[in-house]
């Protein structure tokens, strides 16, 4: 069994996150062609996936929310205490070649969103 970071959406949609490179390889491996993947802008961040059933709507609330996670566990908020810029896609626009790193993957499209220093020191404080 993969033990990946877990988290919950107030919606209780599952969030799962990677912890290292060989651990992201694994989350990805798992995901659904039609659930939501994130990645931070900047290398160096978990890959995060919301996990759904059944073609279960995920909400921009389900996305802003799983950004954060994915921020607050990236090398960019670590290393800059600052805003951190997230992309989000579908598991179907993430590939991988032989030529690419353990834990490096390519996408199609993606989304962009912008979380705040503020949205990240909220989420610390509610870990604890």
């Amino acid at each position: 069994m993969v033990n990946f970071r877990k988290s919950k959406t107030s919606s209780g949609k599952l969030v799962l996150a990677g912890k290292s490179a060989e651990n992201n390889e694994k989350l990805v491996e798992q995901v659904e062609p039609g659930e939501i993947v994130l990645h931070t802008k900047a290398p160096g961040s978990p890959f995060v996936n919301i996990k759904t059933k059944d073609k279960e709507k995920i909400s921009r609330k389900d996305i802003e929310e799983a950004a954060v996670f994915c921020a607050r566990y990236s090398q960019d908020w670590r290393d800059n205490k600052n805003y951190v810029i997230v992309h989000y896609f579908k598991g179907k626009d993430v590939y991988k070649n032989k030529l690419m790193a353990t834990g490096t993957f390519g996408v199609k499209k993606f989304l962009e969103i912008k979380v705040k220093k503020e949205e990240i020191e909220k989420f610390e404080k509610q870990e604890k």
